[in-house]
């Protein structure tokens, strides 16, 4: 195994002192730029590394910031979300030379139970948390380590910076486009029910319901995977007045409804009309082509990145607003039939 360059060797090719590679290495006073920047130099040709263990023990930075998804595995194999937000956040952290450290867990407390271990060994400088819940402990949790933090998808406040995007006006685009078209029985098969922009769209859909008028619109939660939005969909069209439009909160949930469709032989859209929440190359594939919304998911993990690195960097909380997405109508929606 090939032995890891030291700071020894470093210094015996830079022909300086071990002490000038350390004030060189770690940005401190005490040698010239021309001798800094031929120590970076060879330290660059020698492959070196800093130790992260031993620059936390030192109480320097471990140069890793982390992220920890608490939602069952088997709902992340097929989301193309999660993959491109970490797409986002990996390409500021790159630029940086920061890694990302990523874990999943099956809840909130083993979540909580992450960030305490983290915090103890120092093994990130902060944490991206995702998913807010309408009552989250991580906050408070993250405030007492003092571990800094963005919250992404957060609504702001507290000591912590936010990154978001607007649920509610997504969803109002989506109703006002539904009930354009003819539409009065409208079902959202939405994700899961204890998380904070699933209840931002449930309370938007409501709201917009109520001032279009007395239409027949509900949510119906899921855990977000396939199994369980074709499920929600044989049982809402199952009943006596089934909807004429479904609206679900990921891509893969609406191709598995529209399967679902053909399988009852339910035309979409002359009888059902679909839209998915976050548009991918399954809502351009299927067909037909689904109506869906449309936003730069990895600009949004690139905006939650580079606040992370703002608030460690000593600056303030911040609330910052994502762009926002914009609704692609396609084949998948259309009038509803008359006798339907």
């Amino acid at each position: 195994m090939a032995r890891r360059p030291t700071i020894k060797d470093i210094a015996r090719q830079a022909g300086v002192s071990q002490s000038a590679v350390s004030f060189a290495l770690n940005d401190r006073p005490g040698v010239s730029t021309d001798t800094r920047a031929r120590i970076r130099r060879v330290a660059e040709e020698l492959g070196w590394q800093p130790n992260s263990a031993a620059r936390a023990l030192s109480g320097e930075r471990s140069g890793a910031v982390g992220l920890v998804l608490a939602r069952p595995a088997h709902t992340l194999g097929v989301e193309s979300f999660f993959l491109q937000l970490v797409s986002g956040i990996q390409e500021v952290l790159a630029a940086g030379r920061i890694a990302l450290l990523f874990q999943v867990v099956e809840d909130i407390d083993a979540e909580c139970a992450v960030y305490r271990r983290w915090w103890a060994e120092r093994r990130v400088d902060g944490v991206l948390v995702v998913d807010p819940r309408t009552r989250d402990p991580r906050p408070a949790l993250l405030e007492q380590l003092a571990l800094p933090a963005v919250l992404v998808g957060g609504a702001g406040g507290g000591a912590h910076s936010s990154v978001w995007a607007d649920d509610a006006r997504a969803m109002t685009r989506i109703l006002e486009h539904l009930h354009a078209l003819g539409h009065r029985r409208i079902t959202h098969i939405a994700g899961l029910p204890g998380l904070a922009h699933t209840a931002r769209r449930m309370a938007s859909l409501r709201t917009e319901a109520a001032r279009l008028g007395p239409d027949r619109v509900r949510s119906v939660v899921t855990d977000y995977s396939d199994a369980e939005g074709a499920a929600a969909t044989r049982r809402v069209l199952a009943e006596p007045e089934p909807p004429t439009a479904l609206v679900y909160d990921n891509d893969v949930m609406a191709v598995a409804g529209s399967a679902v469709a053909a399988e009852l032989a339910i035309p979409v859209p002359d009888r059902l009309s679909i839209v998915a929440w976050d548009d991918s190359a399954l809502c351009r594939v299927t067909h037909p082509r689904l109506t869906a919304l449309v936003r730069d998911t990895a600009a949004f993990g690139r905006l939650a990145a580079e606040e992370l690195l703002a608030v460690l960097a000593g600056g303030p909380p911040r609330l910052r607003e994502a762009e926002r997405p914009r609704l692609e109508p396609r084949e998948s929606t259309a009038p509803p039939a008359a006798a339907y």
